[in-house]
């Protein structure tokens, strides 16, 4: 009575039939919207870099998770859901929105626990919470970490390059631009918890550092900012 009868742990299909649901799911919001969707004129909006974006984070999560004693199987299948609506909510409903995507899709699809399901549809609602992580579950906690580390570093600073282009910039505008990735670094260090986010954290900021200076390096007149 009262007792659960299934492990939570997600099997390899399992996995994969969820990878194709997000996948799906973030593609049908942009054909579903008019004029091609909200703000698609930059390619980190569009549902293939979502999706990226995803696997990014559900890799650095899982490291995290891992690590720190986190319930990996909580982390790993909330971090694949928690941007599933991204593309269709408004930013300051769409974690409660893909809480409810993800709720759905696995009291439909599988035998999961209850409790397994609610743990993870807490991480995800929860993944754009701005206040303290302390405050939040380890699993949750996982989730926001590795949120907020897929862009510092070397992704970040191509995804800067990137908007640089679309925003007709020129390349001397580039400065600028990679200091605020080491910003975005600086603020993700001091609000991750956990020794594991907190390290890979100032491992990117080195290559943020790196890049710049081999720009300094390379290009005339570009400025030089003493913090690099």
């Amino acid at each position: 009575m009262g007792v659960e009868i299934r492990e939570s742990s997600v099997s390899s299909e399992e996995l994969a039939e969820m990878k194709t649901f997000v996948s799906d799911y973030l593609r049908a919001s942009v054909e579903n919207e008019d004029g091609g969707g909200r703000m698609r004129w930059y390619p980190w909006h569009s549902a293939e870099y979502r999706f990226n974006h995803i696997l990014n984070v559900t890799d650095l999560a899982v490291e995290i998770a891992q690590k720190e004693g986190a319930d990996v199987d909580v982390v790993r299948v909330a971090s694949l859901f928690h941007d599933v609506a991204k593309l269709e909510a408004d930013q300051d409903v769409h974690a409660e929105e893909g809480a409810r995507v993800a709720r759905q899709f696995l009291e439909t699809h599988g035998d999961y626990p209850a409790s397994f399901v609610d743990r993870v549809c807490d991480a995800i609602a929860k993944h754009s919470y701005q206040g303290s992580l302390g405050d939040l579950t380890l699993e949750a906690r996982c989730l926001v970490e590795a949120d907020l580390l897929d862009k510092v570093g070397a992704n970040g600073t191509v995804l800067m390059l990137l908007r640089m282009g679309y925003e007709a910039r020129t390349h001397m505008d580039s400065a600028e631009m990679i200091e605020r990735v080491y910003e975005r670094g600086e603020e993700a260090v001091s609000r991750v918890e956990s020794d594991t986010a907190e390290s890979i954290a100032h491992e990117r900021l080195k290559r943020v550092r790196w890049f710049r200076e081999w720009l300094e390096g390379e290009v005339a007149r570009m400025e030089t900012d003493e913090r690099f």
